[in-house]
């Protein structure tokens, strides 16, 4: 068995659903858009992973999508905090040794990253990359770090740097990723939709 997962949280593409800051500017068809062009690389880049692909809809299971051979699954939870820590502690139940986790608002991601990210879990408790916007788009870990989802106050620029704080107060080992850019907001898109 491969003992690496990968978990894909995804929100369902439903106009006027999804990238709502975004929307504010360029309206929720272009959001959407936007928002499926985010799915499409996302989808791409992690086709060919020797890992186990979750993906983690937040509102409804999606039948027949462009995440047909991914295994499907619902997030559950109150907040992201929770909905994140549960699937950890799913896939850290059914035996797998490496987990990470990414959403799907970073165009900058690419499959080598994370590679790259599975490797750093070789030798350390816990890989991150952080996001410009004070966020991160991958956070992995050969444990579950529960406290690291429990105390953070989520959607503001000090994500990043809390979760780091809060790695390093358990003397937990961890390596860092490249720092990305997140698509927020109107000046974030660098890809034609």
């Amino acid at each position: 068995m491969n003992n690496n997962a990968l978990i894909i949280f995804v929100r369902n593409p439903v106009l006027g659903k999804v990238k709502k800051r975004l929307a504010a500017t360029i309206g929720n068809e272009k959001a959407l858009q936007v928002y499926q062009q985010l799915l499409q690389h996302t989808q791409s880049i992690t086709a060919n992973l020797s890992v186990k692909v979750f993906v983690y809809y937040a509102d409804f299971l999606n039948g027949n999508d462009l995440w047909n051979g991914c295994e499907k699954k619902l997030q559950k939870g109150n907040d992201l905090g929770e909905r994140m820590k549960n699937a950890f502690e799913e896939l850290f139940t059914s035996s797998y040794k490496n987990v990470c986790i990414i959403g799907s608002d970073c165009y900058e991601i690419t499959t080598k990253i994370i590679e790259e990210a599975f490797e750093k879990l070789q030798n350390n408790n816990a890989v991150i990359g952080g996001a410009i916007d004070g966020g991160y788009y991958l956070l992995g870990m050969n444990k579950l770090i529960e406290n690291i989802f429990i105390t953070i106050e989520w959607s503001t620029n000090t994500v990043f740097n809390k979760t780091v704080e809060l790695i390093e107060y358990q003397n937990l080992s961890y390596q860092l990723l490249p720092f990305l850019n997140d698509v927020d907001e109107e000046k974030d898109i660098t890809f034609t939709y």
